[in-house]
């Protein structure tokens, strides 16, 4: 059975402990209680700086509404 997790598994893991994805589940709730809240929030502001860079840097995108 193939399973989409961005879909299938919003409400939690449908395959439960058959899940191929349990490695990385158990590896982000490590970095998470690994990791300072002050941190996280430094890594978290250095993302959105760079996406407002990022979108500061390109010229608008016009949407015409179409007739």
């Amino acid at each position: 059975m193939a399973v989409n997790c961005a879909v299938d598994c919003k409400d939690g893991c449908v395959l439960g402990s058959d899940c191929p994805n349990l490695k990385y589940t158990e590896e982000a709730t490590k970095f998470i209680s690994d990791t300072s809240l002050d941190d996280l929030l430094a890594m978290a502001d250095e993302a959105v700086r760079r996406k407002m860079l990022e979108r500061a840097s390109q010229p608008p995108k016009w949407v015409l509404p179409e007739e």
